[in-house]
């Protein structure tokens, strides 16, 4: 199936971990893709791959928190694919710590990117959605966005406001031909995760009425339903992707 044939895209995050999944499942279904991340050399290696199997795609170094950047990077997405039809912001960081204990700087870092990269990013892309009467603005946002969790006061706290927005952009663009929807991932079995103890792993498992952790592909699944037209009727809409995990 071709379900983002002749699509253009730009995924946030993406040449790692649950945002390459989605670059891979993307380009599978017909899309073209700009793949955003800071880290240059896992980006120019995909890239490399993914042309090399026939894929249209471009790797773009860009830090999603730098307004300057993404309106460039947003520039020249359509000056390659004349078009940005999905967004997925998908790009986050961590810098956990108590509230006692969280210093100002991991509080600022985590806000830059989860809260004011999705802000950024969404904005410079809508502006072109809005030319063209149509598109998808797809958050990340995560199941402690919605029930929070021990020792994660910024990265909770941009997750919940990420939610928010999505129901802004919802109210704001969906009268004008555009879906924004948010999905909130549990535990997902990542490359950070897997390198987590056991005993952690095993925990999480159990708290998971599946009895398993998710996969990036399973996310990828949500980001690609909400990016195609077999969800036309959905906005605003909050997609929990957790395994039961709230229940």
């Amino acid at each position: 199936m071709e379900r983002l044939k002749g699509k253009s895209a730009i995924i946030t995050g993406g040449a790692q971990g649950i945002g390459k999944a989605t670059v891979e499942k993307f380009l599978s279904e017909g899309a073209k893709v700009a793949v955003w991340d800071v880290d240059v050399e896992k980006g120019a290696e995909f890239e490399k791959r993914m042309k090399s199997e026939g894929f249209d795609v471009i790797f773009q170094k860009v830090n999603v928190a730098n307004r300057q950047e993404v309106e460039k990077a947003v520039q020249t997405v359509i000056e390659k694919f004349g078009k940005i039809d999905v967004l997925v912001n998908n790009a986050g960081i961590t810098k956990d710590s108590t509230l006692k204990k969280m210093t100002a700087e991991q509080w600022q870092q985590v806000i830059d990117v989860n809260l004011t990269g999705v802000f950024n990013c969404g904005q410079a892309a809508a502006a072109k959605m809005l030319e063209a009467g149509s598109g998808r603005i797809i958050n990340a946002s995560s199941v402690v966005g919605l029930y929070g969790n021990f020792g994660q006061s910024n990265y909770v706290a941009t997750k919940a406001g990420v939610i928010g927005m999505t129901k802004v952009w919802a109210r704001e663009l969906g009268r004008k031909g555009i879906n924004v929807n948010a999905v909130a991932p549990g535990f997902i079995a990542t490359e950070m995760v897997q390198k987590m103890p056991e005993n952690v792993i095993n925990m999480m498992k159990e708290k998971t009425p599946l009895g398993r952790l998710g996969t990036p592909e399973d996310i990828a699944n949500a980001y690609l339903f909400l990016a195609g037209d077999d969800s036309s009727f959905i906005n605003g809409a909050v997609i929990s992707v957790d395994g039961g995990i709230v229940i």
